[in-house]
């Protein structure tokens, strides 16, 4: 096993489009999505157990809930769980891990994982980290995971190559969420990849990127760097927190970059960013619903029923519905809809009592 092989789980967002199954009190990485049996967070640290070691695995949340983390990864030390103040988006979570981790070992190469994807044939998986993982050693390389596309998808961000005879190529442009037309012409053109937002690179060369074209964050890193693993670590992380800007590692590093490449994969993968992605990798019955919860289902095809335990959702005459009962809120609307549950959520936040269900 190659100690100097170290993961980031990033654990911090808050699943909006996944509302009302994901809540801010329990978001979606913390849930039992697919119905394995194991939350999306244990699933995803399990994935890595067989290539790196226990000790070099660490979660990167908010700190509302560094608790569930330890509950649902009870072998983790309070040193592996970095509790974030405050959403400022991934670079400074990144950022603050491999602050962390190069203290141990300045060597290290470390992989970045979302920690809310789906993610099949994980032998493939971990063949492609450890490949990518020695194209990463020598320091000089920010190395994506990039999916072949089967579908003019608009929900994920596209990666353009320089084909080579390599499987790790040089990445020419990113592309966010592009338009029908354009994921269309991307998918006839062969020479782009879905860009599944798992980076690997050397500690040293993601700390040089960061220098280099964000100069502030580093600096405010920098200052609160001697405080990182010892007793004043929260203090000073609040502090360089309340400073920096609210940027993705995207856009901030990899889009910027000089020194970007894709290793084209082929593990199954999705980033279960919506309803319908969930529908597609889910078990269906013999009219196409996915059903998690006791249901009574009548003419209803081609749908998700879904909500908690201890209810019972009778459905007639459906096709292509969510239905959804968790908690205190009951949702019926069309599944493949997925730009409405970010309105869904803003319209609820002018709610007076909206904290109540979101």
């Amino acid at each position: 096993m190659n100690t100097n092989l170290f993961v980031v789980l990033m654990a911090g967002g808050v699943g909006t489009r996944f509302w009302p199954y994901s809540r801010n009190a329990k978001p979606k990485q913390f849930l039992d999505v697919v119905g394995t049996g194991k939350t999306l967070l244990q699933s995803t640290y399990d994935r890595f157990l067989p290539i790196c070691p226990p000790e070099n695995i660490f979660v990167v949340t908010h700190e509302e809930h560094r608790m569930l983390t330890k509950e649902q990864l009870p072998s983790l030390s309070e040193s592996q769980i970095l509790a974030e103040p405050m959403r400022k988006n991934t670079a400074p979570c990144i950022l603050y891990a491999c602050h962390k981790i190069s203290k141990i070992n300045p060597q290290a190469v470390v992989v970045v994982s979302p920690t809310d994807h789906l993610i099949l044939n994980e032998s493939d998986f971990q063949q492609t980290i450890l490949k990518s993982a020695e194209q990463a050693k020598n320091q000089d390389k920010l190395i994506t995971l990039g999916i072949k596309p089967s579908r003019p998808e608009t929900g994920y961000g596209y990666i353009q190559y320089i084909e080579n005879k390599s499987t790790l190529k040089k990445v020419k442009t990113f592309t966010e969420k592009p338009e029908l037309a354009l994921a269309n012409k991307f998918l006839e053109s062969g020479d782009f990849v879905w860009n599944a937002g798992i980076f690997i690179w050397g500690v040293q060369a993601i700390h040089h990127a960061f220098a280099k074209y964000l100069p502030e964050m580093t600096e405010i890193f920098d200052e609160a760097a001697p405080s990182i693993s010892t007793d004043d670590e929260k203090q000073a992380i609040q502090a360089a927190y309340s400073q920096t800007k609210n940027i993705s590692i995207d856009y901030a590093i990899m889009e910027k970059a000089d020194n970007v490449y894709v290793w084209l994969s082929q593990f199954a993968w999705s980033d279960l960013g919506s309803w319908g992605s969930l529908y597609e990798y889910s078990a269906k019955d013999s009219n196409n619903n996915v059903i998690g919860v006791d249901a009574l289902t009548y003419e209803t095809r081609n749908s998700i029923i879904k909500g908690d335990a201890n209810k019972l959702v009778v459905t007639q005459g459906l096709n292509g519905y969510l239905v959804g009962a968790f908690g205190n809120v009951v949702i019926v609307c069309e599944k493949d809809k997925e730009d409405l549950f970010r309105k869904f959520v803003n319209d609820l936040k002018s709610k007076p009592n909206s904290s109540d269900y979101l």
